[in-house]
């Protein structure tokens, strides 16, 4: 590096390169003040944009900021109003905090939150009261034993009763409530006279909390988690059936016309990432009153069913990805003797995915299911029968391309090096195969579904897809 000389303005600094020349770097003026306030400004911007796609994307996360704020500034006017401070005192804060706590996103949510904690504020309440009584009448001297062995003994088994899964899934947060409420009680009222006062005064905050969240969740602009659950799954069985048909073609297409994977590839992805969103959203449905088209007792755990039939499907597409991905290239002849049918089959158990996914969105039972399916079997069939006659189109066209001395013997070595070299595509039409009957599975808890929520009937029924012989009933190929 070259001596740095003086320059008007600042130092000139010349650094020598490999190949021997030179380079001038002259220094830019740094201002910290100016670049510090820019990059906050680029920052704030770039958390507007995002906030602004967010709000864009699903304006409902918007109406749910306000309603929560509309919620805190109802349930404040207990502090700012006389007659109604003096009602509840200074215990006023009780209701924010519950406000806070229990507003959710979703009616079910809400409802849910709402329930577990009322019920455990008033049921760890009563059994403090009662508590602290017998201990009061126990002396002075077995009253804090007393006192502290019920609070060991509830809070060790509430906390343990939470690991059951029957209770972890709808009562969590209200053990929680539970434990905190009988030990807040339980301990306060040792050293607090009116403690039946205290208990009523926290009772009383919670309900006015809990009444005024549900009438802001269920009167303005309501989310049902179950009308959530009914949308996902359709629209996650339609991304199904999507990407049945893109992988289809992808693995089958020829190989100078092969392009990007097609976006509706990795659809099958939702379903089997949903699962979670699934099985919360069916829990809070559960707590949701009758509302639209959804009865008393809607089977919300047919949800499941059918969303597992179709994670079951998305496990044998998974498969079918790594097939496309493969590096092994089968050839041309193999291809095309398989390209038809496969694509055909894809195509046909796309239509049936599709049509049972507007039959759950529209709730209607569809009068073209049975056809569908048949078509689906009888491309099934036409792919076994092409996968039995697969050696034999390759011994022929080995045959015209090359006579060997040897008489079969070359042929058939030939005919078993295309093989394996074809096992991708081979496992690729296998597994379309084993997707298809995996998608009957679907029609059956799709129909299912639609017994007991009660679809609207048309002229054909589900019950009707089943095949009045067993000769229209594939069996499981053998390659």
């Amino acid at each position: 590096m070259a001596p740095e000389k003086e320059v008007q303005g600042g130092v000139e600094w010349r650094v020598t390169v490999p190949e021997g020349a030179s380079a001038v770097v002259e220094p830019r003026p740094v201002n910290g003040w100016v670049d510090l306030v820019r990059a906050w400004l680029m920052a704030a911007a770039g958390f507007g944009r995002k906030a602004w796609l967010i709000g864009a994307d699903d304006p409902r996360k918007v109406v749910h900021g306000v309603k929560v704020g509309a919620a805190l500034s109802l349930v404040s006017l207990f502090y700012y109003t006389r007659p109604l401070y003096d009602g509840v005192g200074g215990w006023a804060m009780w209701a924010v905090m519950t406000v806070v706590v229990v507003f959710e996103f979703t009616v079910g949510g809400c409802l849910c939150k709402g329930f577990n904690r009322a019920m455990a504020t008033v049921t760890a309440g009563l059994l403090a009261v009662g508590v602290h009584w017998i201990a009061s009448r126990a002396g002075e001297t077995a009253e804090p034993v007393i006192l502290s062995a019920s609070v060991f003994v509830l809070a060790s088994a509430a906390t343990f009763s939470r690991f059951l899964p029957a209770i972890k899934a709808r009562f969590d947060y209200g053990i929680t409530i539970f434990i905190l409420t009988f030990t807040f009680v339980a301990v306060s009222g040792y050293r607090v006279d009116r403690l039946l006062h205290l208990a009523q005064q926290r009772a009383y905050t919670i309900v006015i909390g809990v009444g005024i969240c549900l009438l802001v969740c269920v009167f303005i602009c309501p989310v049902w988690a179950g009308q959530e659950l009914h949308l996902l799954v359709s629209g996650n069985m339609e991304k199904l059936a999507d990407s049945l048909e893109g992988l289809a073609e992808e693995c089958f297409m020829e190989d100078q016309g092969r392009q990007l994977p097609s976006a509706k590839s990795p659809g099958y992805k939702c379903v089997l990432n949903s699962k979670a969103s699934e099985d919360s959203q069916a829990n809070l449905a559960k707590w949701e009153p009758p509302h639209g088209r959804f009865r008393f007792r809607h089977p919300w755990s047919q949800y499941l069913k059918v969303t597992a039939a179709m994670r079951y499907c998305a496990y044998c597409m998974e498969a079918l990805n790594g097939c496309v991905a493969s590096e092994i290239k089968a050839s041309e002849k193999m291809k095309s003797h398989l390209r038809g049918v496969c694509v055909k089959l894809s195509s046909d158990s796309s239509k049936v995915l599709k049509e049972l996914a507007r039959s759950i969105r529209s709730m209607e039972e569809s009068r073209s299911i049975p056809c569908l399916v048949t078509e689906m079997k009888r491309g099934a069939q036409e792919l076994q029968a092409a996968l039995r006659s697969l050696p034999e189109q390759l011994m022929s066209a080995g045959g015209e391309e090359e006579t060997t001395a040897d008489g079969g013997g070359g042929e058939n070595q030939r005919v078993t090096v295309s093989l394996m070299e074809g096992m991708p595509i081979i496992t690729a039409a296998c597994l379309l195969a084993e997707v298809s009957e995996r998608v009957e599975g679907v029609v059956e808890a799709v129909g299912a579904l639609a017994a007991l929520a009660r679809f609207d009937r048309k002229k054909a029924a589900f019950a009707s897809v089943a095949p009045q012989d067993e000769s229209a009933t594939p069996q499981r190929q053998e390659v």
